[in-house]
């Protein structure tokens, strides 16, 4: 791959970034377009083969790849302190790392142990990431603390018990953050994805990508698009720059008007009338 150019500052110009379970997924499409974007961009991940195969795919001296277990504080600490240490500063902590646990959604069947462990990565690991970033922000009277939420902190369903405990326990610490860290002049926001076709949502589903997708498509309120990883990349890209000096405390939904509709009582109408919803 042709090497990509660290000499082009756009949108985040100058900006030094984290983003946690940067290796796959959202993340990756985070990382790829912070670069090209004109940040210094840290991949801190468990996937050690995969995050050390998208900075070499990359090929730029300004992204490189962190072993960082988000449960872990040791790792957490130590991922920021380094890069502050390297860096010198710390302006963009996008936690986006998380876990799905146990896809069973019955409470009768959940277990304990599968509830921690969801808890510790995606509610604790956020918590601890937001914590060291403060910590390196404060001092700069500046900076910005993204969490990757999830549609289910706005809606209830057959979602895991954990998952969405844990999506809407982050909704909250967003906001709690935005408070307390204001007056530093730190801005925390977070981003809630519909559907996005990534390895953990095939997993749950047992689909193909493609077949993934075309479920979600049909499932979906907005018509005509395709709810990809690189619409979460552009709702951070936008959150970590200047254009949203301003916005503080925000749970960005990026559903296409998901959560805002019961389709329950179109689709017994259309049953009753044998009607199609396509």
């Amino acid at each position: 791959m042709e090497k990509m150019s660290s000499s082009i500052a756009q949108r985040l110009g100058g900006k030094v970034a984290i983003i946690t379970g940067g290796a796959s997924g959202i993340g990756a499409s985070t990382v790829r377009l912070f670069l090209k974007q004109g940040a210094k961009v840290i991949v801190a991940d468990i996937q050690d083969e995969l995050g050390h195969a998208l900075c070499k795919d990359l090929n730029s001296d300004d992204v490189t790849y962190a072993h960082c277990d988000v449960s872990i504080e040791d790792d957490v600490r130590n991922t920021i302190k380094d890069v502050v240490a390297r860096h010198g500063k710390l302006d963009v902590m996008f936690n986006n790392a998380a876990i799905p646990g146990d896809y069973r959604p019955g409470v009768l069947d959940a277990d304990r142990e599968n509830f921690e462990k969801v808890i510790s990565v995606n509610l604790i690991g956020a918590f601890l990431g937001a914590k060291h970033a403060a910590r390196a922000m404060v001092p700069a009277r500046k900076g910005s603390i993204l969490f990757t939420s999830s549609v289910a902190s706005v809606i209830a369903g057959h979602i895991p018990h954990a998952y969405t405990c844990s999506k809407y326990a982050v909704v909250g610490l967003t906001k709690n953050l935005a408070v307390d860290l204001g007056r530093y002049g730190i801005r925390v926001n977070c981003i809630s994805p519909y559907g996005v076709a990534t390895t953990m949502l095939r997993n749950g589903m047992d689909m193909e990508e493609d077949e993934a997708e075309q479920l979600v498509s049909r499932a979906a309120n907005l018509k005509g698009v395709v709810v990809k990883a690189e619409d979460m990349a552009n709702a951070a890209l936008y959150l970590a720059s200047d254009e949203s000096r301003y916005v503080s405390g925000l749970n960005l939904v990026v559903d296409g008007g998901f959560s805002t509709v019961n389709p329950s009582f179109d689709m017994i109408l259309a049953q009753e009338k044998g009607l199609s919803l396509e």
